[in-house]
């Protein structure tokens, strides 16, 4: 049925004449003034966060039937400025799939970033970037020796590509070991029930003082997704590496010279643990200080030869803990090595050289 205008006359009149009630926002509520703790993580926040960097990579595709090139994104994570030159230190593992990457820096400029050199080892990685120094404010340096469980840690990075993320937590243990990407044991990592999750990879892990404690690279989680168990590499440990890496373009291991058999030929021969050798190279400083490797007479029969289970008094179960301990000398550095043979044991110094 129609409705006439003579009978729409009296209902907008009438609703004409009602005023709806005023509505006004509420009146805010004082608050005291933010606590110490709240401060400090300001405080951290905007001191460090000009120093973490959002990585992107980049892989190269080809078409099969056109033959053109295309680059498609492979992933993101974070790194932090290492000096003014532009060198960016991040986890191995964030650029290892790209053929290129890109730095977004805090104020959002981007920059193309060159590989200067990676230890896969210790899933570390250096990049470098052509920016203004005035852009390039090098992240404080603390060290992980003095850590200890419970005290307070942050960490910034770019979680889900979300940027400029803080999380909090605290050190929940220490002298933790990981898996690297080429199944190598990194040792002493620090866990942390910070909230880490895929794409904080590489940031930094601070401590309360905002000093750069480690370098955040793995977490613990059936779904993938934060589970309060993160890992992060020691700041001594990059400390170490980082300055080879842009030194040399990668890092060269101090060597003895030496393979080894696996832990089952230990077993089988009776010797203790440790590296049992079964090679020793002609000219190395392992064969400079008199270490012989098993072998057979010409009869066939088992020839022994050495094991090292120590370097300089450091206990050494297997090639692994070997290899991680001569990572922290230098070519030229001379050791002690503790050496079994045959039920007697010796200790012999030799100078270490080259692994290339």
């Amino acid at each position: 049925m129609l409705i006439k205008p003579l009978f729409l006359a009296p209902l907008l009149a009438a609703t004409l004449a009602w005023a709806a009630p005023a509505v006004q926002p509420r009146a805010i509520a004082p608050r005291a003034a933010l606590d110490a703790e709240e401060l400090n993580n300001i405080g951290v926040f905007k001191r460090v966060s000009p120093s973490v960097v959002h990585i992107t990579t980049l892989a190269v595709q080809r078409d099969f039937f056109s033959l053109r090139t295309s680059e498609q994104p492979r992933g993101t994570g974070t790194g932090f400025v290492w000096d003014e030159a532009g060198h960016i230190v991040t986890n191995f593992h964030v650029i290892q799939d790209g053929d290129r990457a890109t730095v977004t820096l805090a104020d959002q400029s981007s920059y193309p970033a060159r590989l200067v050199g990676a230890f896969p080892d210790r899933d570390i990685a250096v990049l470098r970037i052509e920016a203004p120094r005035d852009k390039l404010p090098a992240i404080p340096v603390g060290s992980s020796r003095e850590l200890q469980v419970g005290q307070k840690v942050y960490a910034i990075g770019n979680p889900f590509g979300l940027d400029q993320t803080l999380t909090t937590g605290i050190v929940s243990a220490l002298n933790r070991e990981i898996e690297s990407v080429t199944r190598r044991t990194i040792k002493g990592a620090i866990q942390t029930d910070a909230a880490i999750n895929p794409g904080n990879s590489g940031g930094p892990l601070l401590d309360s003082a905002g000093r750069l404690i480690g370098v955040n690279t793995a977490i613990y989680s059936p779904s993938g997704a934060s589970a309060g168990i993160g890992f992060a590499i020691p700041v001594d440990e990059v400390n170490r590496i980082v300055p080879r890496l842009i030194r040399d373009g990668r890092f060269i291991r101090p060597a003895l010279g030496v393979t080894s058999g696996p832990a089952q030929l230990s077993q089988a021969l009776g010797a203790p643990k440790g590296v049992l050798l079964v090679n020793v190279a002609a000219g190395s400083p392992a064969a400079a200080a008199g270490l012989k490797p098993y072998g057979r007479d010409h009869s066939g029969h088992i020839v022994q030869g050495d094991v090292i289970t120590a370097v300089d008094g450091q206990a050494v179960a297997d090639l692994d803990d070997l290899l991680s301990l001569l990572e922290t000398r230098q070519i030229g550095d001379r050791v002690t090595l503790t050496v079994w043979r045959a039920g007697q044991t010796r200790k012999v110094t030799a100078t270490l050289g080259s692994s290339d």
